[in-house]
């Protein structure tokens, strides 16, 4: 089993990175593998509801969300993290985000997921629930910890200090390894994945009244 994260900084080192790398060594304990991709430092364009992604795929093809979205496909769980600049989550990865799930919606459901908020200060708790908005609309499991998965740093490296924010990635980790497992064990034992509805869609404003 393998879990896909997302570094949704541009600093391909920095603290966010560094948070996910400790989700990654317990991961490795646990006997998951793991993966971090970059988003990098280059532009990533917005959605533009333009539809064209009915194929399943992007049609900007000049980042990596393409990229992203066939690796996801392969995985068993996801990390999503992202830096606080201005108490938010950086514009860069929402937009990533929001193009990945837009073209890719299959690869993630029915998988669990997890966010990690890393800032200097302020802004992690309303990053984190942001974040958390992807899984509750794609039907995926949600994975915590023993504090809501948020660290503290300023400079590259230095959120490693934070012992307390160490903590809570390790025990994501553990937990993220957890429900893999017995989701597998489901699977095996020939538990089938819910019949969901589809095919309704209520808009707010109707023209036959």
């Amino acid at each position: 089993m393998k879990v896909l994260m997302l570094n949704g900084s541009c600093k391909k080192e920095g603290n966010t990175y560094n948070a996910l790398l400790e989700i990654g060594k317990q991961l490795e304990k646990e006997g998951i593998d793991y993966e971090i991709f970059q988003t990098g430092s280059e532009p990533v364009r917005d959605c533009i509801g333009c539809g064209g992604c009915a194929s399943g795929k992007c049609v900007y093809t000049d980042d990596s969300v393409n990229e992203f979205v066939e690796k996801a496909r392969t995985a068993d769980g996801f990390v999503f993290g992202t830096p606080v600049y201005y108490a938010h989550p950086s514009g860069r990865v929402l937009s990533f985000l929001d193009r990945a799930f837009y073209s890719g919606s299959g690869a993630f459901k029915f998988k669990p997921g997890a966010s990690v908020a890393v800032a200097r200060r302020g802004g992690t708790s309303a990053s984190f629930d942001v974040m958390n908005k992807y899984f509750g609309i794609s039907q995926m499991p949600v994975a915590g910890s023993t504090y809501w998965n948020i660290a503290h740093g300023r400079t590259p490296g230095e959120v490693v200090k934070d012992a307390e924010g160490m903590q809570t990635m390790r025990n994501l980790a553990k937990n993220l390894a957890w429900m893999m497992k017995c989701f597998e064990a489901g699977k095996n034992a020939g538990i089938e994945l819910p019949d969901t509805e589809s095919g309704n869609r209520t808009n707010f404003v109707r023209e036959d009244l």
